[in-house]
C-alpha cells in the first residue's frame, strides 16, 4: 500500500528547496539593475520612444498585401471588394507607418541631443510619400518577378515565385526599406532588412542601389553591402558577397558614408560562393563571375572569370 506520509515529506522538502533558491532572486535582480544603470551603449532605459519591431513586422506584412494584392490578404479579394479592402489596409498602414517613423526620428533626436526636426510632421509626410511610391515600387518588383521566371526553368509560374521565393521576399523588403533610407529615416530601414535577413538568410543593406530585373536565386548566405551599386538585369546566386575590403581597426567613422562596396554593371551573372570586395571594384557590363571566385579588382565588360578546376585526389 502506498505510503502517503513519505510523499508528503518529499513535497515539503521540495518546497523548502525551491524557497531556498528563490530567496536569492532579489539579490540577482539588484545586481542586474545596477548593471543596467551604468552608462552603456547596449542599454536603452530612458523616456525617449523607440520603434517597435513587432509593429514593423506587421507593417511589412501589410505592405506585402498592398504590393501583391490578392496573394497575402487574409480575406479573398475580387474586383468588387478590392477598393474597400485596399483603402482600409492603406489607411491602417498610414497610421502605423507615421507613428513608427515619428518614433524613429524622435528617438534619435532625444537620445543623441539633435535639433528638433518636427518629427510629427515628418512622420506623416514620410508615410504618405512611401505609400504614394508603392505603384512605382510595384512596377520595379514586377520586373524582378519576370526576370526570376525568365531565368529559372524550375519556376512553374509567376505565382510560385511570389508565394515561395525567398530571394523575391528579400528584394521586396529591400525596395521598401531603400525608399525610407533615401528619405533619411533612421533605424527603420535597417531593422526591416534585417528582419528579412533572419527569414531568408539574405542580407541586403537598405543603402545599396539596385536596378530592375534583379534576381537572387536560392539566396542563402548572400551579402550586399551599404554602398553597393547594381545595374539592370543582374542575377546572383547563393553565398555571394558584395562587400568591403578588410578595414583597419577603429576605421568605422573615417570610412562612414564613403564608397566601400563594389559596382556591378548591367547584365552581370555572379555564381554561388563568389566574393567581390572594394569600393573601386567594378564588374563590367555583361560579365560572368564563376563560383567561388575572389575579386578585389575591376574587370572589363564582357569578361568571364572562373576558377581553375581543382585537382581531386581519390584514395
Amino acid at each position: 500500500m502506498k505510503d502517503d506520509r513519505k510523499d508528503q515529506h518529499t513535497c515539503r522538502v521540495g518546497e523548502e528547496l525551491t524557497a531556498k533558491y528563490r530567496k536569492k532572486l532579489p539579490g540577482v535582480v539588484d545586481k542586474i539593475l545596477d548593471n543596467c544603470g551604468k552608462d552603456s551603449c547596449i542599454s536603452h532605459v530612458d523616456y525617449d520612444p523607440i520603434p517597435s519591431t513587432e509593429n514593423l513586422e506587421e507593417i511589412i506584412d501589410k505592405l506585402r498585401e498592398v504590393v501583391f494584392p490578392g496573394y497575402f490578404s487574409k480575406e479573398r479579394l475580387d474586383p468588387v471588394n478590392l477598393s474597400f479592402v485596399l483603402g482600409r489596409t492603406v489607411t491602417v498602414l498610414f497610421e502605423m507607418l507615421s507613428q513608427q517613423i515619428s518614433n524613429s526620428i524622435r528617438h534619435d533626436c532625444m537620445r543623441y541631443d539633435q535639433e528638433c526636426s518636427d518629427c510629427g510632421d515628418r512622420g506623416f509626410e514620410a508615410a504618405l510619400a512611401l505609400l504614394d511610391a508603392l505603384p512605382e515600387i510595384r512596377d520595379v518588383l514586377e520586373t524582378d518577378v519576370q526576370a526570376a521566371f525568365d531565368g529559372d526553368p524550375a519556376a512553374q509560374s509567376h505565382d510560385e515565385i511570389i508565394f515561395s521565393y525567398p530571394g523575391l521576399y528579400a528584394i521586396f523588403v529591400y525596395r521598401i526599406a531603400h525608399k525610407l533610407y533615401e528619405m533619411g529615416i533612421p533605424l527603420m530601414p535597417r531593422t526591416m532588412t534585417e528582419y528579412a535577413h533572419g527569414l531568408t538568410g539574405i542580407d541586403i543593406h537598405p543603402g545599396a542601389a539596385i536596378g530592375g530585373r534583379f534576381v537572387i536565386d536560392h539566396g542563402t548566405g548572400v551579402v550586399i553591402g551599404e554602398t553597393t551599386e547594381i545595374g539592370e538585369n543582374v542575377r546572383i546566386y547563393q553565398g555571394v558577397t558584395l562587400g568591403a575590403l578588410s578595414l583597419p581597426k577603429n576605421a568605422g567613422e573615417a570610412l562612414r558614408n564613403k564608397k566601400r562596396h563594389p559596382t556591378i554593371e548591367d547584365d552581370v551573372i555572379i555564381y554561388s560562393g563568389a566574393t567581390i570586395l572594394g569600393g573601386e571594384t567594378v564588374i563590367g557590363k555583361g560579365s560572368v563571375v564563376g563560383g567561388n571566385v575572389w575579386l578585389t579588382e575591376s574587370i572589363p565588360p564582357g569578361t568571364r572569370v572562373i576558377m581553375e578546376p581543382p585537382t581531386l585526389s581519390y584514395r
